[in-house]
């Protein structure tokens, strides 16, 4: 009896000290909101200039919002429909048409096959100077996209010119979709492909027919390919999992610091595919929910990853109602694997001096193990099993990109050449190639590489140290040495700097599925993967412990990236 009611008074206290804290809390939000509000009224009643009270209001909302971390975000009411096509839906009214603004001016950079613009003969390449009567010289991007857009069903009248000519056209509006999977099929060698983009509205369900239609060939393994994938819904990446797990698994739990946010995700349905060969295709910019489906799937040995390391991006977000029919999306938990481990990789509870965001110490990083005894580390985003270095562009590669002359060419080469035979052997020839440099005589191809940065700032150092005497020889020699090899980089990026082309070019002929076509015979990870299904034993050796972690290329080096 006495223990008894010692356990009342203790949980008496416990009782009084919360009840406390949270008298505190509730004190101190309203005191600051009352400090807050006197003080956004001083500044628009008192402010020497005009002020726009909306703007300021945002200024201070964003400024705030940005101490915590890059994913907890106010969105207004002008900016909600925005939001919706981002992170949720997948479908909106418009004509089918990506736009590029190129030295100002507004180019069709491509158009969505089966769309409106397919169906009126827009073309990339095509200079839009009106938009329903509206000049769009010095329009902001979300403006443009407004005048494009709107409900199905709608005209828009288009001005633009092509070869020189001032045409018009009207274009009825439709429902456009974007699908999560943009691709999907047989890569040869018997194996199925499913390319997913991004994990937002029935995105499970677009993969389970792509992977319903696949097992009608009877395919001996399947690559999911999540390169390049931000993420998106995390109930839909547990859907995902599901058609290749077991019913009842867990896949991943969120714990958040109100209890009402730790939630944990288990597979609701019998699998599509609980035997078949699967391999996960990840890299650096594979984040979130992305993470999810190869973590998990890693976790449960239910699949090899292949790849680069991902993102590293384990939080949740959740969207809270405001007033005025805006909104605020929240970080409210971490999310964490099966085997328990959690992957995120920048700390934002621990700033530096600066400001910014670091990795998570290697100190802190604990090792977690795998349904099969596998080891797994947390933080740092998901590794691959077996790891394939990514290409990186060089420098006169991006310069070109930048300066949009890949995607002039592609458009005179359409012109010259009205039939393409096929997207997925496409390949320029030497002749075209040379065409293409020669195009290039009076551009502006004027860039820095990573060694004249370099070399710029040993100048700065020496001069610094009053050494720029002693090493102007020999800076002076390293200089001109760099502008000579600058002059052969046409030369030497040659192989890399056609694909991009035949990228640019394959699209203006067979669309999105044709450039994804076209890249398959340089995907050196999509043929790591399909080399894994023709060697059994090794995929079980993997899966089993025994050879994990094996690099396909140079040495993969840690570089530091920020969210």
């Amino acid at each position: 009896m006495k223990n008894l009611r010692y356990a009342f008074l203790v949980a008496g206290c416990c009782i009084a000290i919360l009840s406390f804290s949270f008298k505190e809390d509730l004190f101190l939000v309203s005191k600051n909101l009352d400090i807050f509000a006197s003080l956004y009224k001083e500044i628009n009643i008192n402010y020497v200039d005009d002020t726009n009270a909306p703007q300021l209001m945002k200024t201070g909302i964003d400024a705030m919002l940005d101490s915590l971390d890059p994913y907890t975000e106010y969105v207004p009411e002008s900016e909600i429909e925005d939001y919706k096509l981002k992170y949720v839906s997948t479908q909106y009214g418009g004509i089918g048409a990506s736009t590029v603004i190129i030295d100002g001016k507004l180019f069709v950079n491509e158009v969505s096959e089966g769309y409106p613009a397919y169906k009126d003969e827009i073309k990339a390449g095509d200079q839009i100077i009106k938009i329903n009567g509206i000049e769009i010289k010095g329009k902001e991007r979300a403006q443009i996209s407004q005048l494009l857009r709107g409900p199905k069903g709608t005209p828009v009248d288009l001005v633009f010119i092509r070869e020189g000519k001032e045409l018009t056209k009207k274009i009825i509006r439709e429902k456009i979709k974007q699908p999560n999977v943009s691709y999907s099929g047989m890569v040869g060698d018997g194996i199925g492909y499913i390319k997913l983009d991004k994990f937002l509205e029935n995105s499970g369900q677009e993969v389970k027919d792509a992977l319903l239609n696949i097992n009608k060939q009877n395919p001996k393994g399947i690559i999911l390919d999540l390169r390049n994938n931000g993420g998106g819904i995390l109930q839909e990446a547990v859907k995902i999992v599901n058609l290749f797990v077991n019913k009842d698994q867990l896949i991943v739990t969120q714990k958040g610091k109100n209890v009402e946010k730790t939630i944990a995700y288990k597979t609701q349905y019998p699998p599509v595919s609980i035997d078949l060969p699967l391999v996960v295709l990840v890299n650096a910019n594979s984040a979130s929910a992305s993470e999810i489906v190869a973590g998990s799937l890693q976790d449960l040995d239910r699949a090899i990853v292949v790849g680069q390391r991902s993102y590293g991006k384990g939080l949740v977000q959740q969207t809270f109602n405001l007033p005025y029919n805006s909104m605020v999306k929240v970080t409210v938990a971490k999310y964490y694997t099966p085997s328990g481990r959690c992957i995120q990789k920048l700390d934002y509870a621990h700033k530096n001096a600066d400001g910014i965001a670091e990795r998570f110490a290697d100190s802190t990083m604990l090792m977690f193990q795998t349904k099969a005894g596998r080891n797994v580390y947390s933080g740092n985003g998901v590794y691959p099993d077996v790891v394939i270095n990514a290409d990186k562009l060089s420098p006169v590669t991006i310069n070109m990109i930048n300066k949009s002359l890949f995607f002039n060419y592609a458009n005179q080469y359409r012109k010259n050449n009205p039939k393409l035979e096929s997207a997925k052997t496409f390949q320029l020839s030497d002749a075209d190639y040379a065409a293409f440099v020669n195009t290039l005589a009076d551009k502006d191809l004027t860039y820095q590489s990573k060694t004249e940065r370099l070399l710029s700032d040993l100048r700065i150092e020496a001069e610094k140290e009053n050494k720029s005497a002693e090493v102007k020889a020999d800076l002076e020699n390293l200089k001109y040495k760099l502008t000579v090899s600058k002059k052969t980089d046409m030369a030497v990026h040659k192989s890399e700097i056609k694909r991009v082309l035949e990228t640019q070019i394959v699209s203006r002929y067979f669309y999105e599925k044709g450039r994804i076509e076209q890249s398959f015979q340089y995907d050196k990870e999509l043929m790591g993967a399909k080399a894994l299904f023709g060697n059994q034993p090794q995929m079980l050796a993997i899966l089993k412990g025994e050879g994990n972690y094996k690099v396909i290329g140079k040495p993969m080096k840690e570089t530091a990236s920020v969210d």
